[in-house]
């Protein structure tokens, strides 16, 4: 079965629900760190990247126009773009580029969702998971001294 035609919509709702578990699991861990883009902007990233996949997908736009979901993806990366820059710009400050980061991964889970790939979408979490998580954890038990 392509992934590019209409589906059910209780199949719809569970895209949907899964792009908000997704994006949730990597706003918790936003939360944690006390990072401003956290729960709430990671789950609206997520949710509304699968929403844009799946418009062209439920109108019929993606089986008619084999280019149409290739617009949309390239309007989606546009988007977080600018979400992305919202949270690293501040101050004059370039700051908050893990946060952005971690928005534009929670964009990939949620295209995932929406495109019924969810099983790339929890990868995709899981890897980010072990990188905010771990990664950190090893920089911050890092005993050489910083430059």
């Amino acid at each position: 079965m392509s992934p590019l035609i209409p589906i059910a919509w209780l199949a719809v709702a569970g895209r949907l629900a899964i792009a908000s578990a997704l994006g949730a699991i990597i706003g918790i861990d936003r939360e944690f760190s006390h990072k401003a883009a956290g729960l709430r902007t990671n789950m609206l990233v997520s949710l509304g990247t699968a929403l844009f996949t799946l418009v062209p997908i439920q109108s019929g736009m993606a089986q008619m126009d084999s280019n149409a979901m290739a617009r949309v993806l390239q309007g989606i990366i546009t988007g977080v773009g600018f979400v992305g820059a919202g949270s690293i710009f501040r101050e004059d400050r370039v700051r908050g580029l893990t946060s952005a980061t971690a928005i534009w991964v929670s964009a990939g889970a949620g295209v995932a969702a929406g495109l019924g790939l969810w099983q790339l979408g929890l990868l995709g979490t899981g890897f980010a998971l072990v990188i905010l998580r771990l990664v950190k954890f090893a920089e911050d038990h890092d005993k050489r001294p910083k430059p």
